[in-house]
C-alpha cells in the first residue's frame, strides 16, 4: 500500500480573507463608474487625444485591469490581495462605464441599455459577496491553505497573540479530522513550532478595516436600541414608500388626457428612451412594480409601527429587494444614472433590515 500513488487534489480553496477582498473590489467599482460619470457630466465629456486620436477610459481600465492581474503573479506578499483587490474593481469600473460604446454601431456612450448593464454587473458582484461571506466548511485542507497564509506574518516579523490563538484553534479542526495523513504530520510539526517558546510574537495594532470595524460596533452598541431603529426604518419605509408612489402618481395624472398623453410620449421618444413596443412594455412594468413597491412599503412602515416586527420586517424587506434587483434596472434604463442616490439609500435600508432582525428578531426566537 505505501508504494500506491496518491491521487492529486484539483479542488479550489477559498482564500482567507476572501470576503474582504470581494468587497474592496466592490466598493472600488462602484466609486470608480460613479465618479467617472460624474466628472465626465461636470466637465463636458472632455476627450484626451488630438486628430483621430482619443484616448478612451476604457485604455486606463484596461491598464489598470493589466496591473491588478500582475501583482499577486509577481508577489507573495498579503498586503498584494488587498492592492489588487482595489485596482481591479477600479479598472473594471473604467472598462465596463464604456459599455454603450462596445454593444451600439454608432458607439454610442449613452445608450440607454448601458446604465442597466452597469447595474446588474455591480449586482452580480454583490451576490457574489454575499455568498462569499458565508460560513465555509471546516475541512482540514481548508484549514490548512488558511494556516500556511497567516504564517506569512513570521516572515514578516509580524505574528501577534491573535493569530497565533487563531492558528491554533484551526490545528485543533484538523487534529480532529484526520482523514489525510500528511495533513496532519504536517499540522502536528506546526503546532510543535507554534507552541515553541523561542517564536518573537508583536502586539496586534488593529489596521484600519479593523478601526472602522470596531468603531461602528462601539457606536452601535452605544446609540441603537430597539426602538430606535423601529422608528428610523418606520420613517424610513414611508418615506421611500412615497418616493417609489411619486413616478406612477405623475404619470397617472399627466395621462389623463390625451394631448398630454401624447406630450408624455414625445419626451420620452425624444430621449430616446422609448423606441418600440418592448421599451413601452417596460415602461409600463416599471411604473406597475413602482406602484406596487409603493403600497407595500408603506404597509411594512405601519406594521412596524403598531409592532407587527415579523410582518413589517418581511414586507419592507420584499419591498426594498423588488427595488434594488427589478424596478432600479428599468429605472436606469429610463432615466440612466439618476438613481444612484437612491440605490444607495435603499441598499442602506436593506442592510438595516438585516441588522434588525438579526439582533432583535432572532435573539427573540431563540
Amino acid at each position: 500500500m505505501s508504494g500506491q500513488r496518491r491521487t492529486s487534489i484539483r479542488k479550489p480553496v477559498r482564500r482567507n480573507g476572501a470576503d474582504r477582498y470581494i468587497l474592496l473590489s466592490l466598493v472600488s467599482f462602484a466609486i470608480s463608474v460613479s465618479v467617472t460619470r460624474l466628472f465626465l457630466q461636470l466637465t463636458g465629456y472632455p476627450q484626451i487625444g488630438s486628430g483621430e486620436l482619443h484616448i478612451a477610459h476604457v485604455l486606463w481600465g484596461g491598464l489598470i485591469l493589466f496591473i491588478a492581474a500582475l501583482l499577486p503573479l509577481l508577489f507573495a506578499n498579503r498586503w498584494v490581495y488587498t492592492t489588487s483587490a482595489i485596482l481591479s474593481g477600479m479598472g473594471v469600473g473604467l472598462f465596463i462605464d464604456e459599455v454603450g460604446k462596445f454593444i451600439t454601431k454608432n458607439n454610442n456612450y449613452f445608450y440607454p441599455a448601458a446604465a442597466p448593464i452597469i447595474y446588474a454587473f455591480f449586482l452580480i458582484i454583490v451576490l457574489l459577496y454575499t455568498q462569499i461571506r458565508r460560513r465555509r466548511s471546516e475541512d482540514p485542507r481548508t484549514e490548512m491553505y488558511t494556516i500556511i497564509d497567516e504564517l506569512e506574518e513570521v516572515l514578516d516579523n509580524d505574528l501577534s497573540d491573535d493569530e497565533k490563538l487563531d492558528i491554533k484553534e484551526r490545528l485543533h479542526i484538523i487534529s480532529q479530522q484526520k482523514s489525510d495523513k500528511n495533513i496532519s504530520l504536517l499540522g502536528e510539526s506546526i503546532e510543535e513550532f507554534i507552541d515553541s517558546n523561542k517564536i518573537e510574537l508583536v502586539p496586534h495594532i488593529p489596521d484600519l478595516w479593523e478601526n472602522i470595524q470596531i468603531k461602528i460596533e462601539y457606536l452601535a452598541e452605544r446609540l441603537i436600541s430597539q426602538d430606535r431603529l423601529r422608528y428610523f426604518l418606520i420613517c424610513g419605509m414611508a418615506i421611500l414608500g412615497v418616493w417609489t408612489l411619486s413616478e406612477p402618481s405623475i404619470v397617472i395624472v399627466d395621462t389623463k388626457s390625451v394631448s398630454k398623453l401624447q406630450a408624455f410620449l414625445a419626451n420620452l421618444i425624444s430621449a430616446s428612451n422609448l423606441h418600440g413596443y418592448i421599451s413601452l412594455a417596460s415602461f409600463e412594468i416599471r411604473i406597475g412594480l413602482e406602484l406596487s413597491v409603493g403600497l407595500v412599503l408603506l404597509v411594512a412602515a405601519i406594521m412596524l409601527g403598531i409592532h407587527k416586527d415579523r410582518q413589517g420586517i418581511g414586507l419592507s424587506y420584499l419591498g426594498l429587494l423588488l427595488s434594488l434587483t427589478v424596478i432600479n434596472l428599468l429605472v436606469f434604463y429610463f432615466d440612466q444614472f439618476s438613481t444612484i442616490i437612491t440605490a444607495l439609500i435603499q441598499l442602506l435600508f436593506l442592510l438595516t433590515l438585516i441588522y434588525y432582525r438579526h439582533h432583535f428578531l432572532m435573539q427573540v426566537r431563540k
